[in-house]
């Protein structure tokens, strides 16, 4: 049986890329994740990873699409290969039925693991330069008007928490932050 996974890292991405191939390739079953890809905790894959026995092949569109690191790259298929199941991924014409196609495997997972490590010292090493320079102040605060309005329609008990959230457009992290900011400021007045 031909088993494809899909994964995007968030919601609003689309996979009709990758469903397109899957179909393409006639896959029978395919399970997707919309999740980030940082760790194998994804609870489509850990599905697949259960349901495969032997004879059947995983298809993945990348190696990234499966594991973002190595160390999870090899172990997932080490786990499909003890269940003597065959892993390709499509970009990178890989197929761990051959010596070669693991050889190739743990090259390609190497060589992406490392692109992404020097992608984030790079990123960090601009932040650097601009918290130095005074140019960085981190995430730019999200404008919320008509704090004044809502606050008090939720200190009075007329809306809830959620309700308040939700009508100015923020996460219930940011409006608590934003009720104690707010409170301080009202104290400092007094």
């Amino acid at each position: 049986m031909k088993i494809g996974y899909v994964r995007v890292s968030t919601r609003e991405q689309n996979t009709a890329r990758q469903d397109a191939l899957m179909a393409q390739l006639g896959v029978d079953e395919v399970y997707v994740d919309k999740v980030i890809g940082k760790n194998t905790d994804r609870p489509q894959l850990q599905d697949m990873m259960a349901f495969v026995r032997k004879d059947d092949t995983v298809v993945v569109e990348s190696i990234s699409r499966f594991a973002r690191n190595t160390r999870d790259l090899l172990e997932l298929v080490e786990t499909l290969n003890c269940k003597n199941v065959q892993f390709i991924s499509q970009k990178e014409n890989i197929d761990t039925a051959t010596p070669t196609g693991r050889f190739m495997l743990t090259v390609f997972a190497a060589v992406a693991e490392l692109e992404r490590e020097s992608i984030r010292q790079r990123q960090r090493e601009g932040i650097d330069i601009a918290i130095a320079e005074g140019r960085y102040n981190g995430r730019p605060r999200k404008s919320v008007e008509q704090f004044d309005d809502v606050y008090k329609q939720w200190q009075s008990g007329k809306i809830t928490a959620t309700k308040a959230c939700k009508s100015l457009g923020i996460a219930r992290s940011t409006f608590y932050r934003r009720v104690r900011q707010y409170e301080d400021e009202l104290t400092v007045d007094f």
